[in-house]
């Protein structure tokens, strides 16, 4: 499998033992009203239920060590070059542009992870403007949350913009989070709650559904085999991507490289 990799923007991928779950803490402002002892102690059990199933048997090896902003560069293995064959890599997520678009952008991330959000600021518009609004490509967005990294906030919001689908409401709330994301990326997790929460009313999706839906956990079981399948597939970080289609393989790219990159194996694989 050939694979574009970029040595500063990967994100370690989760442990095989599951951390545990933070403990809660105090209000640190910016935050919407309270969610009440009873909707804490709910937060605290989606995030236990989501660590409670060892998920991650198959994961793959650390790419780098630590959380810093500027990971320590690893040498990548060698991979078979041409593209590579994928069964199920496409499920049922959210899709944005021409269904029948010839090539796929297959996206894991986070949105937690400040990689992700460089991407989603600095190269996802113009993927989109020449790519996807074109109809030649479109692009699947499947979860990724790292939650030894991100232990307050990557499983919520997972969850939370699989209620906003729910609603046929992806996209808006998917960009809303990455523009708020240093709003919430340091509250404890039941803050984060509350303004996730206040984000759905913003966006004008039925309010009661949706705390209905995240309240629940709803949807835990989509993020953990989204995230299951990442591993087995090889995502070790994010983002992650898979660009091509199941007739042709698909090219792996690791992390959040500038647009040329992008271009580069996307021309290649509507060439072929």
């Amino acid at each position: 499998m050939e694979e574009s990799t970029v040595d500063n923007t990967n994100e370690v991928s989760p442990s095989t033992s599951p951390p545990t779950p933070p403990t809660p803490k105090t209000s640190r402002g910016l935050h919407g009203p309270s969610l009440g002892i009873g909707a804490g102690i709910a937060i605290i059990s989606i995030i236990s239920a989501f660590l409670a199933v060892d998920i991650m048997d198959t994961s793959p090896e650390l790419q780098f060590e630590g959380n810093s902003p500027t990971p320590t560069p690893t040498q990548q293995p060698t991979q078979p070059p041409g593209p590579q064959i994928i069964q199920g890599l496409l499920d049922d997520d959210p899709v944005k542009g021409n269904p029948d678009a010839t090539v796929t952008i297959v996206e894991f991330s986070d949105f937690q992870c400040p990689f992700c959000k460089r991407f989603h600021e600095t190269t996802l518009p113009l993927i989109l403007e020449n790519y996807v609004d074109t109809g030649k490509v479109k692009l699947v967005y499947r979860d990724y949350p790292i939650e030894s990294l991100h232990p307050n906030g990557a499983i919520l919001t997972a969850l939370a913009s699989e209620c906003a689908d729910e609603q046929g409401m992806f996209w808006q709330y998917h960009d809303k989070l990455f523009q708020t994301q240093k709003n919430w990326e340091r509250l404890a997790a039941e803050d984060v709650a509350n303004e996730i929460k206040k984000y759905a009313v913003e966006l004008g999706l039925d309010s009661n559904q949706f705390n209905d839906c995240f309240d629940s956990g709803k949807y835990m079981d989509e993020v953990k085999n989204d995230l299951q399948d990442g591993a087995s597939y090889g995502i070790t970080g994010t983002p992650g991507f898979f660009i091509g289609n199941e007739e042709s393989g698909y090219l792996k790219v690791s992390g959040a490289q500038p647009y040329s990159s992008f271009q580069r194996v996307l021309d290649q694989m509507l060439a072929s």
